[in-house]
């Protein structure tokens, strides 16, 4: 079988067909006679002729991104055997077999029917078969060929990486590297020129340069400076075909930094600043601010500041602010406007990191003079010493001198010194200074015991300006004498046993003073006069500021007498010595065998004379119980009540509350005087009650009337006459009670309004019409309907 392709259209391609076709015998090589070599001698006549072979293996070449509108002719397959007769058919499979070429079974003949893309596939392995149309059995065997997509150049090249960004130091010398940028072209590098590429700056010059075949860009300026441009922005372009007309072509930008360097020193932008300055400035404080300018940024504007000479070395300190990069300058000593009024500063300003390639720019320092003017200000005293120390003895007495503060005014006047102590820091007053002189003395007797240091604020004030105050310090130590007595240092509780032996210790006994001697103290035990000569107990001084109690005898009994009292004497070593007597009180107790108290009272021996306590609390309850109970009875009694209205029967519909109310209700009309509750201008006839004797008989005939005089004179009236009746009549109830009179006055036109005027008319209301309001106010009717019964109102 015989491949037999189409031309090609490049030489190699061309070249390649040629070989191809005359190896697979689709080519006839025809020879000059006279070229031919001669004929070896006996040799056949085609000795020189190739022989052709069954089957020969070729390629086939078909261009990519074919635009015809008919199938692309690829080749064609033809078999020996195929004598043209009809009965060879031709079988092609692989890849694209069918879906991208096909073939003619009779002819051999292959097309391409789809577009190809060598970037997308860049040959296709398929297999040949020529096969008997009778039978279906292949004639020859099967064998394989490629086709191989032919590039043309159809893809531009690309910067996958753009775009880009770099950074060059500024003053770089020239041709200094920047950065290498790349493109690629998907055409077929190892066929013709399609992906070969060469670069070029668009934009960018004359700045910067590239590299035509490497990409790399360069500085093309030397000492580019940064403070002048900073930034440069670049168009490089990638062409293929080796930058021949018609070549495709890609850019892409290259963002180019200059990167600082230390290549500027720093200046002062004036050689000479003036500052005014407080004389109260305080220390550590700022008192003013220099810079210098450097035009690099970062580490390399970086500066330090120093003094380097003027007359305040010693008053001023100058240090960077890491953020400003300024000079500030701190105050290390008061000034005083009166002592120097002015400094001379020159200050120097150093870059921290100078680069050594750069030194030629320099110096990498500059200086600056820096005048500071002192400003007077009106000053407050001062104390020749802040803190005054002084000693005074407790047992001074009242206008002792302790001590003398002084102070002075700092300013050129001068003013004359006024003292006075903060009361606030002695608020008991314990001392006096004299305002003019400035000594302090006592103003009462002192206890050391009771405070023992006094520290006291002392002001001085200018006579001329009293609100300029100074403040001064005065500590006063008071020293101790020997004003307190020894006591015990504790309250003893002293125990005895029964079966105590003779000469045994009972108790230890030791001493406290408030005084404070230098030496320390010692106390000295002793029993007092009267105790000395007992005979129960002894005091032995262990020297140590303790004492022991100890025994005379033996035979304690508590029946005897359970308790004793031992006066003792505690003298100290002050001079003069004090001392003071205390009664050490020692109980006689039931021990058991290890010398424990178990009871230390005489009851037990007492109960047989009487009751015991126990009997005596419960006579008590006995007693409280029937008191309370007498109490309940009484109080049930006074609140028990019998109800207004017998009542026979019950109406079951009726909801009856009742209230235990004493007092005389509607049938008691004698027991209070309604009539105090009405108008004063209506006079009411007394009536005596009729459940009281009276002891008095006689009674306001009338009372005045008021409408004549001011409101507020008539309720005073009114209640001062109520208040008179009250006390001399002994039928008002209750005896003990606050009365309460409505008096509305006399102001108004309508008078009084009240319902309890209805009790001085003596006009009845009938009820009649109760009775025909049903059973529910059968009740009513009967105690209200029959005016000729009880009238509860006569």
């Amino acid at each position: 079988m015989r491949l037999c392709g189409p031309p090609v259209y490049s030489l190699v391609g061309v070249v390649s067909l040629l070989l191809s076709l005359w190896e697979a015998g689709c080519l006839e090589l025809s020879i000059n006679p006279r070229l031919r070599p001669p004929r070896a001698p006996g040799g056949p006549e085609g000795a020189l002729r190739r022989h052709k072979r069954s089957w020969v293996w070729n390629q086939f070449f078909v261009l990519e991104e074919y635009t015809g509108n008919d199938p692309l002719y690829v080749g064609k397959l033809h078999s020996d055997v195929d004598k043209g007769e009809g009965n060879v058919k031709y079988v092609l499979s692989g890849e694209g077999a069918t879906s991208i070429f096909t073939i003619d079974e009779n002819t051999g003949d292959i097309h391409a029917t789809k577009r190809l893309d060598r970037e997308e596939q860049a040959y296709y392995t398929l297999r040949a078969q020529a096969v008997d149309r009778a039978t279906n059995r292949p004639v020859e065997p099967e064998s394989e060929f490629i086709v191989k997509i032919q590039d043309i150049n159809d893809n531009e090249p690309k910067f996958l990486d753009g775009p880009y960004t770099a950074g060059v130091p500024e003053m770089s010398p020239l041709g200094t590297s920047v950065i290498q940028v790349a493109a690629t072209d998907a055409d077929d590098p190892t066929y013709g020129n399609s992906a070969r590429v060469v670069y070029s700056i668009l934009y960018g010059q004359p700045y910067f340069s590239v590299e035509p075949k490497s990409g790399i860009i360069r500085t093309a300026l030397p000492n580019m400076d940064r403070e002048t441009r900073d930034q440069y922005v670049l168009v490089i372009q990638a062409k293929d075909m080796v930058g021949q007309m018609g070549g495709l072509s890609g850019t892409t930008s290259v963002t180019v930094t200059l990167t600082d360097v230390n290549d500027n020193p720093p200046r002062f932008s004036r050689k000479s600043y003036q500052y005014t300055v407080p004389e109260s400035q305080p220390v550590a404080s700022v008192v003013a601010k220099i810079k210098a300018a450097d035009a690099d940024v970062g580490s390399n504007a970086e500066m330090d500041y120093r003094i380097i000479d003027g007359d305040g070395l010693g008053m001023f300190k100058v240090t960077t602010d890491k953020d400003t990069q300024e000079g500030v300058l701190t105050l290390q000593k008061p000034m005083d406007f009166e002592t120097k009024a002015s400094y001379t500063l020159r200050i120097e300003a150093t870059n921290r990191h100078i680069d050594p390639q750069f030194l030629s720019l320099g110096p990498f320092s500059d200086t600056a003079t820096v005048r500071l003017t002192v400003e007077d200000v009106d000053e407050p005293p001062v104390f020749s010493t802040p803190l005054s120390k002084m000693v005074v003895s407790e047992a001074a007495r009242v206008g002792t001198i302790i001590g003398t503060v002084s102070a002075h005014d700092p300013d050129a006047s001068s003013s004359a010194i006024r003292y006075s102590i903060d009361r606030n820091t002695d608020l008991e007053r314990f001392f006096n200074i004299d305002a003019m002189s400035g000594i302090i003395s006592t103003a009462k007797p002192l206890d050391r015991e009771s405070n023992a240091v006094h520290n006291i604020t002392i002001f001085a004030m200018e006579s001329q300006d009293p609100s300029q105050v100074g403040k001064g310090i005065a500590v006063i130590t008071v020293m101790d004498i020997n004003d307190n007595a020894p006591v015990f240092a504790i309250e003893y509780e002293t125990f005895l046993c029964e079966n105590a032996k003779p000469g045994q210790v009972i108790q230890t006994i030791s001493a406290v003073d408030r005084d404070e001697p230098p030496n320390g103290h010692r106390f000295f035990f002793a029993l007092s006069a009267e105790a000395a000569g007992n005979l129960n107990f002894t005091l032995r001084d262990n020297k140590d500021n303790t004492a022991s109690i100890l025994t005379k005898r033996g035979g304690f009994r508590r029946q005897d007498q359970s308790l004793y009292q031992l006066p003792i004497l505690i003298v100290d070593s002050g001079n003069p010595s004090l001392s003071s007597t205390n009664t050490l009180s020692i109980r006689v107790c039931e021990c058991d065998l290890d010398g424990l108290a178990q009871s230390c009272t005489a009851e037990a021996f007492m109960l047989p004379a009487g009751l015991s306590t126990g009997a005596l609390i419960a006579i008590l309850a006995c007693v409280l119980t029937l008191l309370v109970l007498v109490l309940l009875i009484v109080t049930m009694r006074r609140r028990k009540k019998e109800p207004l209205i017998l009542e026979e029967e019950r109406d079951v519909r009726e909801n009856i509350v009742r209230y235990d109310d004493e007092g005389g209700g509607e049938e008691d009309t004698e027991a209070f005087d309604m009539v105090a509750l009405r108008n004063l201008n209506v006079i009411r006839d007394h009536k005596v009650r009729r459940d009281v004797t009276p002891e008095v008989t006689s009674f306001f005939s009338s009372r005045p009337v008021y409408k004549t005089l001011p409101d507020n004179v008539i309720f005073r009236e009114f209640i001062w006459d109520r208040l008179k009746e009250a006390d001399v009549d002994p039928s008002a109830p209750p005896y003990d009670s606050l009365q309460t009179y409505a008096f509305e006055g006399s102001g108004s036109i309508a008078e009084s309004l009240s319902s309890l005027e209805s009790l001085s008319t003596d006009s009845d209301q009938n009820y009649d019409y109760l009775s025909d309001w049903g059973p529910r106010f059968k009740k009513l009717a009967d105690l209200y309907g029959n005016t000729e019964g009880c009238n509860i109102f006569s």
